[in-house]
């Protein structure tokens, strides 16, 4: 057939439609207008190949006609459309079978497999895309024809569902970020195109034909598209975060296109999630229940594809909301809406509850971008937080019932409340899954008493069959009690004063002593044999009686009350096993981890009743497992030095030895001394309550009755902290790779070396001596006080182990240690003798340790670049705490604190004034409204700087910086600049002065005048006015409203006032000085005096009561005929307070050293500066 026959013959049957249009009407007899000629020509046409071109395209729309809703009129046959439409969706299947995704192959298969088309052989052909395009044309301009023959709905949702797919393939090649399929990008580019056009086409035209789509069509076309999904979730090995958004984005939009309410949208949901041979793994749906999917066999080997698809669920719950996707309300919002819009109750429940598909995401846990903890639980929480209580009810059975069938112990410590790590190890999906619903819903509140209670009463129904116990109930129920008990125990003291409620009356006080009396009828744990439920029966006791501790272990104490039959009972249970394990010592792991367990809640329960014998048993019973833990973690650090004395050369087999080398050889040792040192914190806090508030009692604890064996405990808790430190400290040597190994090891026993940094900041001064004089003749390759400074500067930081090392690195004994400086003699007065005086510049003298002098004299050459929560900014932030506390311990007049004062002068850099107004925000403070703007400053940084100033401390600001964050910086950095304030005030007024931004300075001052000076001052004013100067010539009043302080100086028929006035923004502005009265003296000898204490008290770096002092002192020296330095014409130096001392030999007068060096260095001559003689 020539190819300008079927041009014109496509140009004369769109002539012959328009006139047609306009003279008939469509609802005449549309078979009147087909030829039979007509239907040949237009089968031969859409099956020629290759095609004509462009006009074969035109010529098969006329002839079919719907190019619009309202276009009927067609010039073929039914049959012959039908099969056009065909040939159309032949030519997508092809297309769809060449594409370089896997998954858009297999959906083709999968959606025409079994149907009448399933035969067809699908061969590729070089013009692939040009019959591609012809399709589309086709598609274009004859769309609505489709609807002549609904009859074949198969053909029509086959060529509908193609388009989806195609469209939907061109979106996965769009997301560049999607690195499994990038190299395909490259190849497709025309294919790229014609996926674009496809897509075009879908968002154009197709969304108005659907509208207008059969029912039952539109609903079947829908499921078959979810269906697709899904099977590309359990098909495709992909594993893309970002290849699971695009399935829910392809999910969602089906929905808003198919679903015309959210009756329609729920029933597609059931099609989304209705059950195969992979899915779900845990938990079937059944009818409006639940059961537990038995055939276990298919777990390992369906689990990732049903991760995957947990993935794709979880992604439209994000979207729109768990009371759509999970708990399947109907509401009046919008069902097209994919907004995350959660409605409040008052709506219609439905039979489209899924508390199975709660139950399966639980049970996964993780799945692919995301986990039950980060996502489906705060959403479980939100709805949970509207009301409604039955669908968690569903929920709570499902978990109940799989744990019960899978039954087993979670492995967690029952003495204290699980942490999220734990309940993340727990192994079984079920118990897991309980566990953290409990526990979440128990501490956001949404659950209390009464529910705790009808829990309760349900487990403990379910524990006994007839007189036995129920095994499997019987080893879930610990962990399950340790959420419980304390909901539970609400309210419990309060009701010991109503007499109307005896104790029967409680629920929980008679179970628990129900079970407290079956345990003791157990023998001994000292004869006890693996096998026995003896175990599960203690462990259930035990969880019964938890231990609460605070944050960071800060305080341990019972976590609920207990009724006194309890009490005896539970006593009479550790007497039963203290008396066996005295007699037979039973080496068993498990048993001694019952035992510590056990002695742990006796001790804080049942401490009244112990006499000395219990005492004894309890305290070297926790040495013992604390001095086994110290026995292992000493060869741990061995093992460590070793390998950095004997190890290999290459970096990579040196790290590898690393890793070895920390490996704990019996984690059982490490559970055992963490139980120990909970009840050895528990014994202190007796102690220390007992100590202060002493009643009486028969069984006084009184510290000294203890003291030797709780020393020798806490020398081994120290010894179990220097050994962590000393292994990082060695490992520091290769570098930051092998002391981070050191580091990460500790965090799979947080809790454990968290109890040991609590025990530590216990620990007594003597205590502390011993372990590290210990440490030094250990001969390791690193003593304490470097193994100290290595744990603070740690890569990782255990919060509570950084704090415990700063703390020992800043308080005695430690700190003689830590900071290296030599000293001079004092006189009685405070004033550095005559032999004893700076020789020359203090970098001489004074030599801090190299861990501490390389943070505070090399700072990092970008470090206002750096990222505020850098390690390396925060590590010069603890280094300038670590000097800030040495100089708070030091006396105020000693020289070992004018020598640090100097160093800083000298080798330090005030650029970490700058980082600090890197954290605290100045922009608060600029402009005209500062004064408004205060009150908008985060309160921990104000409050930290006053509380730094008014304690002399920035501890309270360290203690809790780790984890690291951008306001707990910013509260250290205001820690730190009070501290500095109030120790180098001219430090920091000398760089405050330096700053050339007008605006950056007025902002540092309003902030200093709003939340430190206040403070500084009144400190300053009052230690002046309780500062005695002893001395009948010289006196000093104070006046706090005025800010002012009068100092009365006469000697010898002369004298004068001076006023010092601070000024409100102190110490950033000097203090003015002025004289009021002079008697008998001299206008050149007043203006000396008060130009001397202007000096001394504006170069002051200390108090401002320490400055008169020395000013008083320096007259007094100047009266007894003293002779003044030549160069200054003071007699005591107004910043390092030393004497005149090198003479001349010459002229004979003498001079304060550093004038004398500071001449020498501008003068450039080393010649007297009054007679010029060399020196």
């Amino acid at each position: 057939m020539d190819r300008n026959c079927i041009s014109v013959l496509a140009i004369l049957m769109e002539k012959v439609k328009e006139r047609t249009k306009k003279s008939v009407h469509q609802s005449d007899q549309c078979e009147d207008w087909h030829h039979e000629l007509l239907d040949l020509v237009a089968v031969y046409v859409v099956q020629a190949f290759p095609q004509f071109g462009d006009s074969d395209a035109r010529f098969i729309c006329a002839v079919l006609g719907g190019g619009t809703i309202d276009d009927k009129i067609s010039f073929i046959s039914r049959k012959t459309v039908t099969l056009i439409f065909e040939e159309v969706l032949r030519r997508l299947m092809t297309f769809m079978k060449d594409s370089t995704f896997a998954w858009v192959q297999d959906v083709c298969s999968l959606l025409f497999n079994g149907k009448k088309y399933s035969d067809w052989r699908l061969e590729p052909s070089n013009n692939l895309l040009e019959m591609a395009h012809f399709v589309l044309d086709i598609l274009n301009g004859s769309l609505f024809c489709l609807n002549t023959i609904e009859a074949e709905s198969e053909l029509v949702q086959g060529i509908l569902a193609a388009i989806f797919i195609i469209d939907w393939e061109f979106s996965c090649i769009n997301v560049s970020e999607d690195k499994l399929h990038k190299e395909h990008i490259g190849e497709t580019g025309s294919r790229l195109a014609f996926c674009e056009a496809v897509h075009a086409f879908r968002c154009k035209i197709l969304d108005q034909f659907l509208r207008g789509f059969g029912v039952n069509n539109r609903k079947s076309l829908g499921t078959t598209l979810v269906q697709s999904v899904k099977c590309i979730t359990f098909v495709d090995k992909f594993e893309s975060d970002n290849f699971v958004s695009l399935c829910g984005q392809w999910t969602l939009d089906v929905f808003e296109i198919f679903c015309q309410d959210q009756v329609e949208e729920q029933q597609l949901l059931e099609q989304f999630l209705n059950k195969n041979d992979s899915w779900p793994l845990w938990v079937i749906p059944d009818g409006t229940g639940a059961r537990l999917r038995t055939d276990n066999v298919s777990l390992s080997l369906n689990a990732p594809n049903n991760t995957k698809f947990i993935a794709l669920v979880d992604k439209l719950i994000s979207k729109i909301g768990f009371d759509r996707v999970v708990a399947g309300l109907i509401s009046e919002a919008s069902p097209s809406s994919t907004k995350d819009s959660l409605t409040d109750l008052g709506i219609n429940k439905t039979h489209y509850s899924r508390p199975w598909l709660a139950a399966e995401i639980l049970c996964t846990w993780k799945w692919l971008g995301g986990c039950v903890l980060d996502s489906f639980l705060p959403s479980f929480v939100i709805y949970m937080k509207n009301g409604d209580c039955g669908f968690s009810d569903s929920i709570l059975n499902v978990l109940i019932d799989g744990a019960l069938v899978h039954g087993s112990c979670s492995g967690l410590n029952l003495l204290q409340r699980a942490s999220v790590d734990e309940l993340e190890a727990v192994a079984e999906p079920f118990l897991r899954a309980l566990l953290s619903v409990l526990s979440t819903f128990f501490q956001d509140n949404l659950w209390g008493n009464e529910k705790a209670t009808s829990l309760f009463k349900l487990l403990v129904d379910k524990l006994y069959i007839g007189d036995n116990a129920n095994l499997d109930c019987l080893k879930i129920l610990p962990s399950i009690m340790n959420i419980l008990v304390r909901p539970l125990s609400i309210g419990a003291e309060d009701r010991t004063n109503d007499l109307s409620d005896p104790y029967s009356e409680s629920k929980l006080h008679n179970v628990t002593v129900d079970w407290l009396k079956r345990t003791v009828c157990f023998p001994s744990l000292s004869t006890w044999q693996s096998g026995e439920d003896m175990e599960d029966w203690l462990q259930l006791v035990i969880s019964c009686f938890p231990v609460e501790v605070t944050e960071r272990m800060q305080e341990i104490k019972p976590a609920r009350y207990v009724f006194p039959a309890e009490r005896a009972v539970l006593y009479e249970l550790f007497q039963k096993q203290r008396h066996g394990a005295s007699a037979v010592l039973n080496k068993l792991p498990l048993v001694q981890k019952l035992l510590s367990e056990l002695m742990v809640i006796s001790v804080a329960y049942c401490w009244e009743d112990f006499d000395e014998d219990d005492w004894k048993f309890v305290l070297h019973r926790l040495r013992f497992w604390i001095e086994a833990a110290v026995v292992m973690m000493e060869e741990v650090v061995e093992n460590v030095n070793h390998t950095l004395t004997n190890g290999a050369n290459d970096v990579n087999a040196s790290l590898n030895e690393f890793e070895s080398a920390v490996v704990i050889s019996d984690p059982f040792l490490i559970e055992l001394a963490r139980n120990a040192l909970v009840g050895f914190s528990l014994f202190c806090s007796l102690i220390g309550s007992q100590d202060k508030e002493h009643t009486g009692n028969l069984n006084h604890l009184g510290s000294e009755k203890w003291e030797i064996i709780t020393d020798r405990i806490f020398e081994g808790i120290l010894r179990l902290f220097f050994c962590t430190a000393a292994s990082e400290a060695i490992a520091n040597s290769c570098g930051h790779e092998a002391s981070s190994i050191i580091a990460s090891s500790r965090l799979g026993h947080r809790q454990f070396w968290e109890s040991v940094a609590s025990c530590v900041l216990q620990s007594s001064s003597h205590a502390r001596d011993k372990a590290m004089k210990s440490i030094e003749i250990w001969g390791l390759s690193k003593g304490a006080i470097s193994s100290l400074y290595a744990l603070v500067f740690s890569c990782k930081p255990l919060p509570p182990l950084q704090y415990a090392a700063f703390v020992l690195l800043s308080t005695e004994p430690g700190a003689q240690l830590s900071f290296t400086c030599d000293t001079g003699k004092v006189s009685n007065d405070g004033i550095l003798n005559n032999e004893d005086s700076f020789e020359t510049s203090s970098a001489e003298n004074v030599h801090l340790r190299e861990e501490l002098s390389y943070k505070l004299e090399k700072l990092p050459p970008r470090v206002l670049e750096m990222d505020l929560v850098a390690h390396e900014r925060v590590n010069l932030l603890v280094a300038w705490c670590l000097l800030l506390e040495h100089m708070t311990s030091l006396p105020s007049s000693s020289p070992a604190r004018e020598r640090i004062i100097q160093y800083v002068q000298e080798s330090t850099s005030s650029i970490i004034l700058d980082c600090l107004f890197q954290h605290i925000p100045l922009e608060l403070y600029m402009g005209s409204s500062s004064r408004k703007k205060d009150a908008e400053l985060p309160a921990a940084v104000s409050e930290a700087a006053r509380r730094a100033i008014a304690t002399s401390s920035v501890s309270s600001s360290v203690q809790f910086l780790w984890p690291i964050g951008p306001e707990k910086m910013a509260s250290l950095a205001g820690a730190v600049f009070g501290l500095m304030l109030h120790h180098l005030p001219a430090y920091v007024r000398g760089w405050f002065s330096d700053i050339r931004d007008r605006s950056a300075s007025s902002a540092i001052e309003a902030f200093t005048k709003a939340w430190c000076s206040p403070t500084l001052i009144s400190n300053e004013l009052s230690q002046i006015k309780k500062a005695s100067f002893a001395d009948e010539n010289f006196s000093v009043s104070v006046s706090k409203s005025a800010n002012e302080v009068v100092a009365t100086y006469t000697k010898d028929e002369t004298g004068m006032d001076l006023v010092i006035h601070l000024p409100p923004s102190y110490p950033l502005r000097a203090v003015d000085v002025d004289c009021t009265r002079s008697l008998g003296i001299t206008e050149v000898k007043r203006r000396k005096w008060l130009m001397s204490l202007m000096s001394f008290v504006r170069n002051q770096n200390g108090a401002l009561a320490e400055a008169i002092r020395i000013w008083k002192s320096n007259f007094d020296k100047e009266f007894e005929g003293v002779e003044e330095c030549p160069i200054c014409y003071s007699v005591i130096h107004t910043v390092n307070h030393s004497m005149p001392r090198l003479a001349c030999k010459t002229c004979k007068h003498k001079f304060h050293s550093a004038c004398l060096y500071k001449w020498f260095s501008t003068s450039h001559k080393s010649t007297c500066p009054l007679c010029q003689s060399p020196f």
